[in-house]
């Protein structure tokens, strides 16, 4: 599992997630990934490709897995 580190306040969109992790090869690439279902966030099969990610949330896309902590 990977940790993408926010500031307290901050916060992430899920599509440019993916993008920044290189999970996907552009952002484009993401948010169609995302509006098709194939992405999970906190559980949850997520369709959002502007959901607000924050520290504490987790996302699963195929065989990654990435969780949102405080910047150290």
């Amino acid at each position: 599992m990977e940790e993408f580190q926010l500031l307290k306040y901050e916060y992430v969109e899920l599509f440019k997630l993916l993008k920044i992790l290189n999970w996907t090869a552009s952002g484009g690439e993401a948010k169609q990934f995302v509006e098709e279902g194939a992405v999970t966030v906190n559980g949850e099969v997520e369709t959002r490709k502007r959901k607000k990610l924050i520290i504490g949330d987790r996302v699963i896309f195929r065989d990654k897995s990435a969780v949102i902590v405080a910047r150290k």
